[in-house]
């Protein structure tokens, strides 16, 4: 990437994602959501948030990029936009299993 515009904005973009993702809350929808379509409702039910929570935690979640929103009837369920978010949380939580572990042995 040599071009310092494009570096910077692909930065923020990065920046912008990190920020999304620093809600422990957010973190529970986005793996809920990686099993399936949920409505609000149901996924305040699932990750045990207040559904007006599970609104704006979705919210940022939307204007972050990292999920989506779909109309099916008067319903609105959401879902992932990309699955490889999952795998990449699933890295981070690997890299802090095994900083816990050696901080123990």
């Amino acid at each position: 990437m040599t071009d310092p515009r494009l570096k910077l904005e692909v930065t923020q973009l990065h920046a912008e994602l990190c920020s999304a993702l620093a809600e422990p809350s957010r973190i529970l929808l986005l793996y809920a959501l990686s099993q399936r379509a949920y409505t609000v409702n149901d996924l305040s039910l699932e990750v045990g948030i207040s559904q007006s929570a599970t609104s704006r935690h979705l919210k940022v979640l939307r204007s972050s990029g990292l999920v989506l929103a779909e109309r099916r009837g008067q319903m609105i369920e959401y879902r992932l936009r990309d699955s490889r978010i999952i795998q990449a949380l699933d890295l981070l939580r690997e890299i802090l299993h095994d900083r816990l572990a050696y901080k123990f042995f």
